[in-house]
């Protein structure tokens, strides 16, 4: 396995819309493998195939403390949506920002495994805000969308400021 660059905001990769996985095969589980220690490594809790630049309707989430409930959805699509939460939520493609986010607070998702088989879940509480997360990535969206342009701006001029700081200490 091997750990994957994690894109950050705001790359314009990052705002493209994933399209379906058509075969699941040894190649795709290798990767999704990939995505997993790159997940845990940065750590996180949910990582689309689109943060680390393969623009595939892919999603994985472990929310567990101990790494004991891995998912993989694969064309993943919403049925149904119930509820609503807020919570604070951060992303690995904007790291150190975590703000209020609204979701849905139960939702039932129809996917694929990392087996090629057709499933159906239902989550709730910080599993169904992940998918909700994960899944707006695959369309090119992100949780500071959610916020205030004003608040986003300041976001973007942030990580981009730490990021010409870090490339100048690399030259030093």
């Amino acid at each position: 396995m091997a750990k994957l660059k994690i894109l950050e905001f705001p790359d314009p990769r990052l705002r493209t819309k994933a399209t379906p996985v058509e075969v699941v095969d040894d190649n795709l589980r290798a990767f999704i493998g990939d995505m997993f220690e790159t997940m845990y490594a940065a750590p996180g809790i949910g990582l689309a195939a689109t943060q680390v630049d393969l623009h595939k309707r892919l999603l994985i989430t472990d929310v567990t403390a101990d790494k004991s409930e891995p998912h993989v959805l694969i064309n993943p699509e919403i049925l149904e949506r119930d509820g609503v939460t807020i919570s604070d939520e951060g992303c690995l493609s904007v790291p150190g920002y975590y703000e209020e986010v609204e979701r849905a607070e139960h939702i039932r998702v129809r996917f694929i495994d990392r087996q090629g088989e057709a499933q159906e879940m239902e989550a709730e509480g910080l599993l169904a805000i992940c998918i909700q997360h994960e899944m707006d990535h695959l369309d090119g969206k992100l949780f500071v969308d959610y916020l205030s342009e004003a608040k986003r701006q300041r976001i973007r001029k942030k990580l981009l400021k730490e990021r010409r700081h870090q490339s100048a200490a690399v030259v030093l």
